[in-house]
């Protein structure tokens, strides 16, 4: 990947909707080479998918919740079964295996108290579980689904010697 490549990427993150002439006007190519990258990024799945952001406040989902969960169960079996029951569940957003004291990290998003409520009576029905915290968000402060991707290369450091 080059910094034309890393141009790309930062334009389509801030709107995927940009037309390939605006796209390939911003990295400094025309059209077809740049359209040849968008499609070489999207067959190397460096750029997964495209969509749309959408407000959850606006359609009724305000309520972000930090799942904990711990388990004394570690088997393959347990975390195949956990893992489809957890991914199956709509409100689920974001699902991660955690290094540390938690064993599984979700983000829920639910349209109030009631829906969490019914999100955790189905969790905790589904597989033994050990332990569920939830952390409830009160103000988001940042959201961002944009990585933060340095296009130049960055200058060599004086004073430090090379690795």
């Amino acid at each position: 990947m080059d910094r034309i490549d890393r141009k790309i990427l930062v334009a389509l993150q801030e709107n995927a909707n940009i037309s390939v002439a605006e796209l390939a006007d911003r990295v400094g190519l025309s059209q077809t080479p740049c359209w040849k990258r968008v499609q070489r990024l999207e067959a190397s799945e460096i750029i997964l998918k495209r969509v749309a952001l959408v407000a959850p406040e606006k359609i009724g989902l305000g309520l972000t919740i930090f799942v904990e969960v711990e388990t004394a169960n570690h088997s393959n079996d347990w975390l195949r079964s956990f893992a489809e029951t957890v991914s199956a569940m709509p409100e689920v957003m974001e699902f991660y295996r955690m290094a540390g004291d938690v064993d599984y990290m979700l983000r829920v998003v639910v349209p109030d108290m009631a829906g969490y409520n019914d999100f955790y009576t189905r969790l905790i029905a589904s597989v033994p579980l050990k332990k569920v915290t939830a952390r409830f968000a009160m103000e988001k402060l940042k959201f961002t689904t944009a990585y933060h991707i340095q296009v130049e290369e960055p200058a060599a450091r004086v004073g430090r010697p090379a690795a």
